[in-house]
């Protein structure tokens, strides 16, 4: 699935809360207010994404790594109660690989995670919330330049800290692990059909990347 059909389920899920919370606010009383549905752009900087590498001679097996850099997000959230929400989120970076092999300088690799699953929320403290969010999806591995892609399982663990800032928004500072199930012998990035044209094939059985990052949530 492409990055425009991610970010178009994340937009008609917004607009159907939203509907959602429009309908239910002209049937009850104005009281404590109550969320519905929240959005969280953010920011970040990824770590880590190691492909263990099996070369020949089967001596010559080493990793490549894939370039820590920026990445974006966006996550979306649909209330079950004041302390849990269900949430989309999506991630992407895009990164060199960090390796001596001529045949891979100059190859960017775009990481994509699509995940669904739920955030808790510990309102037991005045001016900060601390979170902790659990999901499960895919990771979507492209390089680009007519090489093909590979889509894996995966899931993630985040946590962080909420900064409200009134009822309607807050500053939010997270960390998250990503990790993806890699079947052995998997060969990534290839150009048409056969092994001949992969850029490599790994031994390993996952991949995994850690991100720390910064979003401003609205709540509605």
């Amino acid at each position: 699935m492409s990055t425009f059909k991610w970010a178009t389920v994340a937009v008609v899920g917004l607009q159907v809360g939203l509907f959602a919370t429009d309908a239910r606010a002209e049937d009850e009383p104005r009281t404590e207010f109550r969320p519905r549905v929240e959005l969280t752009p953010y920011i970040g900087y990824r770590m880590g994404g190691q492909f263990d590498v099996d070369n020949e001679p089967p001596a010559s097996d080493e990793s490549v790594d894939l370039q820590d850099g920026s990445d974006w997000g966006v996550d979306l959230g649909i209330y079950r109660d004041r302390t849990s929400f269900y949430e989309i989120l999506y991630s992407h970076q895009s990164a060199g690989l960090d390796t001596n092999d001529p045949s891979l300088k100059g190859v960017d690799v775009t990481i994509e995670y699509l995940q669904a699953g739920g955030t808790l929320l510990f309102r037991d403290h005045e001016h900060y919330v601390p979170y902790l969010s659990l999901t499960i999806g895919a990771t979507k591995f492209d390089a680009g330049g007519g090489y093909g892609s590979e889509t894996k399982f995966s899931g993630s663990l985040g946590g962080g800290v909420r900064f409200p800032l009134g009822e309607h928004f807050a500053a939010t500072l997270g960390v998250r692990g990503y990790l993806t199930a890699v079947n052995s012998d998997t060969e990534f990035f290839c150009a048409g059909s056969g092994s001949v044209n992969c850029l490599f094939r790994t031994t390993g059985s996952t991949f995994f990347q850690g991100e720390a990052l910064l979003g401003f949530t609205a709540v509605f």
